[in-house]
């Protein structure tokens, strides 16, 4: 959030009534558990994926005053018309500050049953010139830092969400998020969609949506595409769509790995007491 600094006091005084009726309080997370099953959205592609089902489901907890925590897993089965079934699971765990400034990430990925890629252990801080600073104690031992603007990943969902509260349509940032072997910061481009005003389109939302009563709170389409640093010229690595409430909550997924996409509905959704936290 940017501060306009006004140097006459007298000035300042005229213009807190109109500040006071714009000006939106700090984007505040709302704890939840939610589950989306999966399913094939788009076909095609080298790999020959025929059919696809799988399911996500994800914890996430926490507020700007004790940190945010996230425990993600999803489960995808793929059918190809020559390999047969492939299932891939992946178990992710994070936790970062309530300033954004450090995380720590741990990630295991499986395929068939069996460790894919060995296991991702480390923590992440961004210093207070704005360098990123990875230390990774798994797969192997290594340490590197990246230059220019990085956030985390519960960061950049607050950023888009005052994106679109300003009216925004893009938000251009540096994402890392500790995923794969932990080596990689994304560059990303998120394209936030024409805000849906509280209560519209209630029709189409999802039973779990409905249940837990999120017709008060606006939200936004998003598509998020990350995109291998420096390459953001090139096709993206995966692009991410969704709809996102005001409170973080997401419905209506779409998750395009290029050769085929995987869309996942939101099956339940159990919203946790808003923390009191103010920050």
């Amino acid at each position: 959030m940017r501060l306009l600094v006004v140097a006459s006091g007298l000035i300042l005084a005229s213009l807190v009534p109109a500040l006071a009726e714009t000006v939106k309080p700090p984007v505040q997370l709302t704890p939840h558990r939610a589950v989306y099953d999966l399913s094939l959205l788009r076909a095609g592609g080298s790999n020959g994926v025929e059919n696809a089902r799988g399911r996500i489901a994800m914890e996430f907890g926490g507020d700007a005053c004790d940190g945010y925590t996230l425990k993600y897993r999803q489960v995808t089965i793929l059918n190809g018309s020559e390999s047969g079934p492939n299932t891939m699971d992946v178990q992710t765990a994070t936790y970062e500050t309530g300033d954004g400034r450090s995380m720590h990430f741990k990630s295991t990925s499986l395929r068939q049953g069996l460790i894919k890629d060995s296991e991702v252990d480390g923590d992440a801080k961004i210093s207070p010139q704005g360098t990123l600073n990875v230390d990774l104690k798994q797969p192997k031992r290594a340490a590197f830092e990246a230059n220019g603007e990085t956030v985390f990943p519960t960061e950049h969902l607050k950023r888009l969400i005052e994106a679109g509260r300003r009216g925004d349509a893009t938000l251009s940032i540096r994402v890392y998020d500790g995923s794969n072997k932990g080596d990689k910061v994304y560059d990303t481009l998120g394209l936030i969609g024409r805000r849906i005003e509280p209560g519209a389109a209630q029709a189409s939302l999802e039973d779990a949506v409905r249940k837990d009563n999120l017709a008060t709170l606006a939200r936004w389409p998003i598509t998020i595409s990350y995109f291998e640093e420096g390459k953001a010229d090139r096709m993206p690595v995966y692009t991410i769509s969704f709809e996102l409430y005001e409170n973080g909550i997401s419905r209506d997924l779409k998750l395009d790995y290029g050769d085929f996409a995987l869309k996942g509905e939101l099956k339940s959704l159990d919203v946790q007491k808003p923390s009191p936290c103010q920050r």
